[in-house]
């Protein structure tokens, strides 16, 4: 055999075994213009499809603040749905007085995956484990639900059966008169008390207690008011015994209300009812606990979460 036929033979030989490896790798030519398919035999992976349905169900439930030009600060879902918290739901209790029929009208919020947006204090997010073993959220305590009735930016659930409201940032009911003295349930700070506009006050551990001395001078005051009078009936109304309130007058001539005798002040950083933003800055502003003891002049500092700074 000559050394070109040797070669052509060569060539054949090489054409076929092309042929061969090809037909292994597929069961169909592919069309011109066409991307290949995926192969079927055993050694191929197939590829995971992920239904829209599972993608839905895995996207996390966002909360934030939206102004009602009735009820003023209220609380509502990523689709701009109203949430409400209903008046038989008592705070930290980790219980809801809404089930079987009624949670039907007035939906649960479910508790997972949630993302806070704009004014939600997220230290005041938390849950319960409704009787069904579902994760519902709270907001400073109170279960939040969503009215079957209401499309976005609706509020139809307000004042239903007496009973529900539109939720406040802090979880207060929104479109109703607070009083002159309030509390806030944190999670993070415990119990902690609000002014009439359901801000949270503070304590300046720079000041003096008994007599009363305020060291929040001229630029201290450009962040930080003080706190109005409140009365023993307010005090009582809220747990408190009158014997911790002493009002005094500053430098200014204004009337302060103090705690135990530490003077008391709101943030103009916290914009919201709820928020404690003031908590901490620079480790001498604290907000001021609800369960004072029966006063000792000063002695006590009812300081929340100071042992954390």
């Amino acid at each position: 055999m000559t050394r070109l036929e040797q070669r052509m033979k060569i060539a054949a030989g090489a054409l076929v075994l092309a042929s061969l490896l090809s037909a292994c790798g597929s069961t169909q030519a592919a069309q011109p213009g066409s991307a290949p398919k995926a192969s079927t035999t055993l050694n191929s992976v197939p590829s995971l499809n992920v239904s829209e349905r599972n993608a839905e169900a895995a996207a996390p439930t966002a909360v934030s603040v939206r102004v009602d030009g009735n009820l003023k600060s209220v609380v509502v879902d990523e689709n701009g749905k109203t949430l409400y918290v209903s008046a038989k739901d008592k705070a930290a209790s980790g219980k809801s007085s809404c089930d079987d029929t009624c949670a039907k009208t007035m939906v649960p919020v479910p508790a997972d995956d949630v993302t806070p947006g704009t004014g939600i204090n997220k230290d005041l997010l938390g849950s319960i484990t409704r009787v069904d073993g579902s994760k519902q959220l709270t907001l400073g305590g109170k279960p939040l639900y969503s009215y079957a009735e209401d499309e976005a930016g609706e509020t139809k659930g307000q004042g239903f059966q007496k009973t529900w409201y539109a939720a406040a940032p802090d979880g207060a009911k929104a479109g109703v008169s607070r009083p002159a003295l309030g509390v806030l349930d944190s999670p993070k700070l415990g119990r902690v008390l609000q002014d009439k506009n359901g801000h949270t006050l503070y304590l300046f551990t720079k000041d003096t207690p008994w007599p009363m001395q305020t060291a929040c001078d001229a630029t201290c005051l450009q962040k930080w008011t003080p706190s109005a009078p409140v009365t023993a009936a307010d005090a009582k109304a809220v747990g408190l015994s009158p014997e911790i309130l002493f009002t005094f007058t500053t430098p200014n001539g204004t009337k302060q209300e103090s705690f135990n005798c530490w003077p008391a002040y709101t943030f103009k950083g916290d914009k919201a009812p709820g928020q404690t933003n003031g908590q901490g800055v620079g480790g001498v502003w604290f907000a001021i606990k609800a369960d004072i003891p029966k006063s000792d002049r000063g002695k006590t500092v009812p300081a929340a979460g100071r042992d954390q700074y």
